[in-house]
């Protein structure tokens, strides 16, 4: 049935919807970017025990070049004449020598730079971490929780979006057959006004008796706009869910012929729940973080290297070496850092993770619980009801006999046909809960495909009994 201003319906089941959604939804693919962004940290961690290898350039400039004077090398050239003149007594050869030799050394200069004023250097530096007192293998733990962490969230948000679409999906159902509810309301009491107006004509009823028919059709009328627009609101949210303009539910509410165990869900549950997973994700980051504040006290091992790959023309800079390699150690002796605060913080991020874990198992163990009575609940008001809407019927039969009869007032008539909707109504609402209530259910239990399976195989033959009810009632 169209709705005026609305284009042609795209019928979807409600296994299409699900597929459709986990298409189109914006949520499901920020939680798998975010899935994806604590992937690629996880793999960028692997390569934190590899070596690492820099190439680095500098540019020095000084107040002044480094200069070495020749006199501290040459303790002739520090010599006095006396000094000289002893020792040419005791040697002549020496005597004769040392004259010239410092004459000679005292024309040369005395002093020689060693570096340029501007000094230009590039190298290969490598560094390669040996033993970190555990630090690389508590971060890569970390990082790996995260990942595991991540999926759980997005896998709880895939149930949540799951359930909102039950709601949703299965609210146009029950906001369209109310609809069409209120018009077969309409429609029968528009019968009943003809046939008010003419046995009033004919003198068999009052003019009020009409009159009371008439106002019982207005007041339907509002009730059927009022629903009319309820569906519209209905559809509306199920298209910008679904990112359409025309979805249509071709699949109708259902009732399972027995309903799960609780026993067996509750199993389900507490073995494969994301929310436990992830504190559980939670827990395991608690210990790696616990290990890396521990790994403070340790010692650092390392190896290193150095090339140099240019540096200016400088006698300093000939008399370095090319490259080097070494194995260093750093032990902390005393830190500023807080290290044993932030061991004691981890040791308190692990007890939290693991008394929300404990509670989260309460809680789970809690909506089980209420969604399985809620079931429970809704099954049985779906039968009460199927006995309540016989005897409704039954009794709008013969209110309208005894009505033409003129036995009857138009009020028990009226009366009649509203009660005989009410019941419909109800009825229709109490099998929705049934299934929002077992879409809960298979949500937490991690059962999404059983729900989508028995949708498909109980809906036809619970809505065609249930429509074709309606429609011999009318």
């Amino acid at each position: 049935m169209l709705l005026p201003g609305m284009v042609m319906a795209n019928e979807l089941s409600f296994d299409q919807a699900w597929t459709k959604l986990q298409q189109v939804s914006d949520k499901l693919k920020a939680n798998a970017a975010e899935v994806s962004r604590a992937q690629a940290l996880q793999r960028g961690g692997e390569d934190l025990g590899l070596p690492s290898l820099n190439l680095t350039g500098n540019y020095t400039h000084l107040d002044n070049p480094v200069e070495m004077d020749l006199r501290d090398l040459n303790p002739l050239a520090s010599l006095d004449p006396s000094a000289i003149a002893a020792v040419a007594q005791k040697s002549p050869i020496l005597g004769a020598v040392l004259p010239q030799l410092g004459g000679m050394l005292q024309s040369l200069p005395m002093t020689t730079a060693l570096t340029e004023q501007d000094i230009f250097r590039a190298s290969l530096q490598a560094l390669w971490p040996i033993y970190t007192g555990g630090k690389i293998t508590a971060a890569q733990r970390i990082q790996q929780a995260q990942v595991a962490e991540k999926k759980q969230s997005a896998e709880l948000g895939r149930r949540a979006l799951f359930t909102t679409l039950v709601d949703r999906y299965y609210g146009v159902i029950v906001a369209k057959q109310a609809w069409r509810t209120q018009l077969q309301l309409v429609d029968a009491l528009k019968e009943h006004v003809n046939h008010a107006i003419k046995l009033e004509q004919q003198g068999q009823i009052a003019k009020v008796e009409r009159l009371n028919a008439e106002v019982a059709l207005a007041n339907a009328k509002v009730g059927s706009g009022h629903a009319m627009r309820q569906y519209q609101m209905a559809q509306i949210a199920l298209n910008r869910m679904l990112h359409s303009h025309n979805a249509e539910p071709d699949t109708g509410l259902f009732m399972l012929a027995q309903d799960p165990s609780l026993p067996s869900l509750t199993e389900l549950t507490m073995a494969q729940h994301p929310a436990l997973r992830l504190l559980e994700a939670k827990e395991e980051q608690a210990k790696g973080l616990e290990s890396l504040e521990r790994s403070d006290y340790l010692p650092t091992v390392f190896m290193y290297g150095n090339y140099t790959l240019y540096e200016d023309d400088s006698i300093a800079a000939k008399m370095s070496p090319d490259w080097l390699v070494g194995v260093g150690i750093k032990v902390p002796l005393i830190a500023n850092n807080g290290r044993s605060d932030k061991v004691e913080a981890a040791k308190s991020a692990l007890l939290q993770a693991r008394y929300t874990k404990a509670q989260t198992r309460q809680d789970l163990n809690l909506l089980l619980d209420q969604s399985y009575r809620q079931l429970q609940q809704a099954r049985e008001e779906v039968s009460s009801l199927n006995t309540t809407l016989a005897l409704a019927r039954e009794n709008l039969r013969l209110r309208e006999l005894a009505f033409n009869q003129g036995m009857s007032t138009s009020v028990e008539r009226v009366d009649a046909q509203v009660k005989l909707t009410a019941v419909e109504t109800r009825q229709l609402a109490a099998t929705f809960q049934y299934v929002q209530a077992y879409a809960r259910l298979m949500a937490v239990s991690g059962q999404l495909d059983e729900f989508v399976a028995r949708s498909g195989m109980d809906t036809a033959i619970h809505s065609l009994s249930m429509h074709g009810e309606n429609d011999n009632a009318r």
